[in-house]
């Protein structure tokens, strides 16, 4: 599923326009990017949460070069998986 995807179904699960669903669906999504940015994490339950971890600089390889270069500290967002989402997902593969 994408981004068009979620807002069509948004706009058909609640029975609005499309335009209300993808304005909806853009407020979430820049909520919940701001609040990662700053360093939150977000919690949904049932579903997962996102955190930001830091990971510190390393010594890395060119691998075109093979050279040796030192990589920049950097903060990434992680998502982990909920036990209902797991969950969920697991019983669909044993189906």
């Amino acid at each position: 599923m994408n981004k068009s995807e979620l807002i069509e179904a948004l706009a058909e699960k609640i029975n609005v326009p499309i335009r209300e669903a993808a304005s909806i669906t853009n407020t979430i999504i820049d909520t919940m990017s701001d609040a990662l940015a700053r360093g939150e994490s977000i919690e949904i339950r049932g579903f997962g949460s996102f955190v930001v971890k830091e990971y510190g600089s390393y010594t890395g390889r060119n691998p075109k070069t093979g050279e040796k270069i030192q990589v920049a500290p950097k903060k990434l967002p992680f998502f982990k998986v909920g036990k209902d989402l797991r969950e969920k997902v697991d019983q669909n593969r044993k189906k």
